[in-house]
């Protein structure tokens, strides 16, 4: 508990109302998605706006508070987590439509606006958010900025940091920032800018932020396709984006589809078994798209590569087939799963996923292990199953001490041991694996610099 000086403080921030002490508050705004933590906050703060942030933040500065930021709390790497009476400032209120510009294209809104309701409101305008996974119903672009989210379509139209165009932040010694105002171009030195994308709250707190939005893409259609076996994914790959304009290339394995179909209640996608499953999607504004895919599952039939498909015949179904990968995370949480978000250059896919599947095979071979992940852009999600009955602390033990083994084929191939969870409390350990010493020093000199005293997210990223 903090003591009754700095509560008072705090009240007179923020009003009593937006304090929270109660132990439901504290344990619900102090941890993520991850479960290998306790929350443990001193307290929770909502701030309205900007100033109410910086106060906060100039009043931790004073008594050497730590801060943890909190969004919408969906993040898998422990980035959010309080473990150590941190002060929670919980963003949440910060979610207003501040300002639309129809003729830049460009919308400013508070961190705390959930992503659905931010593709929502382009949508109305006439407009296009490209960013988007599965968390988008729940988690605040203030999350997705400061984890530089990815998501289901990166293949085409790049992570969240492509789409920011302005920021308003509070740094970690409480001065107010405003990071490019939206230009196109601003030649104007370093881009700070871009160091608060992905920075996972260790410099400070992202108040506002300013997206570009772009012109619907053309309709779509969704395939489904049944794949013979890991490695002739990349050939399916290469053989589909090189005919078609491609926004999405996912794939997952049999043991994943059988779970949702199981627990979600979804209709598999064809009656033919396969050992994996790739989900394309491509624009298709008109026959011509239609008849180039069918062309292409043919060569890949042919070739025995694929068993079997499904093309989307309606907006509905497309959405349908979607479910199917969208729902394979959520799905998995009962299995409390140790989660590897990986990802190497496509290029080396092939080889990469060969290894992994070697290692896999020898370290795993009495969990299941269920893959998925986005292929398209070189990212796989490795989760391993814990056993029912299996205690969980022995559990862990046995899937961390094959994760260095993972680090060091990720090293070897130049890969990243966070390809778009971030690396908060759960990848620092592996850092080193896909940043070098004299880059890691770097970026504890900028911390310095943005947060002196080290309130920041303080443990996260790196110590």
């Amino acid at each position: 508990m903090l003591p009754d000086h700095i509560l008072n403080q705090l009240v007179s921030i923020v009003g009593e109302s937006r304090l929270l002490l109660d132990a439901d508050d504290l344990q619900h705004f102090g941890i993520d998605r991850t479960t290998e933590w306790q929350a443990a906050p001193s307290a929770v703060v909502l701030p309205e706006t900007v100033q109410e942030v910086q106060s906060i933040v100039r009043l931790a500065n004073q008594h050497n508070l730590a801060i943890v930021p909190s969004g919408g709390r969906t993040g898998l790497s422990g980035g959010a987590v309080a473990t150590d009476g941190e002060l929670v400032v919980a963003l949440d209120r910060l979610n207003k439509i501040i300002d639309f510009n129809p003729l830049d294209r460009s919308l400013t809104v508070g961190a705390g606006t959930i992503t659905a309701q931010l593709q929502q409101f382009a949508e109305q305008q006439g407009l296009f958010y490209p960013v988007d996974f599965a968390s988008s119903g729940s988690s605040q672009i203030g999350g997705n900025i400061a984890t530089n989210a990815g998501g289901i379509k990166v293949i085409k139209y790049g992570m969240t940091r492509n789409w920011v165009i302005g920021l308003k932040v509070v740094t970690g010694t409480g001065e107010i920032l405003e990071l490019n105002k939206g230009l196109a171009k601003n030649n104007t030195g370093y881009d700070l800018r871009h160091l608060f994308i992905g920075s996972e709250g260790t410099l400070g707190l992202i108040c506002e932020a300013t997206v570009q939005l772009i012109q619907p893409p053309p309709e779509s259609t969704v395939m489904v396709l049944g794949v013979n076996d890991f490695a002739t994914i990349m050939d399916v790959l290469k053989c589909f984006s090189s005919g078609l304009d491609l926004s999405a290339f996912e794939f997952f394995s049999q043991s994943a589809l059988e779970k949702v179909v199981a627990y979600r209640g979804h209709a598999t996608p064809f009656q033919t078994s396969a050992p994996f499953y790739a989900l394309l999607e491509f624009a298709s504004a008109d026959q011509g798209a239609i008849d180039q895919a069918m062309q292409l599952f043919e060569h890949c039939t042919e070739q025995g590569w694929v068993l079997d498909a499904v093309i989307s015949q309606s907006l509905t179904q497309a959405k349908n087939l979607w479910k199917l990968r969208e729902d394979i995370s959520e799905t998995l949480w009962q299995w409390q799963p140790y989660k590897n978000d990986i990802s190497v250059r496509v290029s080396r896919m092939p080889d990469f996923i060969r290894e992994v599947d070697q290692l896999v095979a020898q370290s795993y071979p009495d969990f299941e292990v269920v893959w998925y992940g986005h292929i398209g852009d070189g990212n796989l999600h490795l989760n391993i199953l814990k056993p029912e009955g299996f205690p969980v602390d022995q559990f862990h033990a046995n899937c961390v001490n094959v994760s260095a083994e993972m680090g060091q084929l990720l090293a070897d191939y130049e890969g990243s041991v966070s390809a778009e969870h971030g690396v908060g409390l759960l990848k620092k350990e592996y850092l080193h694996y896909s940043r070098s010493a004299a880059e890691i020093d770097m970026m504890r000199s900028i911390k310095r610099v943005f947060d002196p005293n080290h309130i920041m997210n303080p443990g996260k990223v790196f110590d």
